[in-house]
């Protein structure tokens, strides 16, 4: 009886550790790091009506950069991949929207990324060697572009900017 009480709790716990555990794994190397956030999918399913918004204040036009987006999932995840839509609009109000195929498990259901207990984390290239035409804010809207309202097992989606190494 005492169990099914701290059953709840334990699972609280867990999400709170593997968080922890994911923003010091993320931060190990950030030399050239300009900007990630991440944000935390409500009731860790993902609903075709959540789209999480980064804003990224962009002050460098000379160098290029490259974009990452990362992902934590469970077990629970019923498919191997996930296909986002993310779109982008300039400081000038250009705007660009692309579709993106994460793939998250091999073709033996052993899913990719780094893993402690039922989560894994990954990091996939958006894109690579971009240079920001103006300077000022851009932001960025991550939609997840899957056939299913609720995506079961998705804990939270981040957009990661990084200065390219030359």
């Amino acid at each position: 009886m005492r169990i099914e009480r701290l059953r709840p709790h334990i699972s609280s716990y867990l999400k709170v550790l593997y968080a922890v555990i994911f923003i010091f794994t993320t931060a190990a190397c950030n030399a050239d790091l300009v900007f990630e956030k991440n944000q935390n999918i409500p009731g860790d399913a993902w609903s075709r009506h959540f789209i999480p918004v980064f804003e990224l204040e962009v002050a460098d036009t000379l160098n290029p950069h490259d974009l990452m987006i990362n992902l934590r999932n469970t077990g629970q995840y019923p498919k191997s991949n996930l296909f986002l839509f993310i779109s982008a609009t300039s400081p000038t109000g250009a705007f660009t929207r692309d579709t993106l195929e994460l793939v998250l498990a091999g073709p033996s259901g052993r899913w990719n990324g780094k893993g402690f207990g039922n989560v894994w984390q990954n990091r996939f290239f958006y894109r690579q060697n971009v240079r920001f035409p103006e300077k000022g804010k851009y932001v960025f809207r991550i939609e997840q572009a899957m056939r299913i309202d609720e995506l079961p097992g998705i804990l939270d989606v981040g957009l990661r900017v990084e200065k390219k190494q030359l």
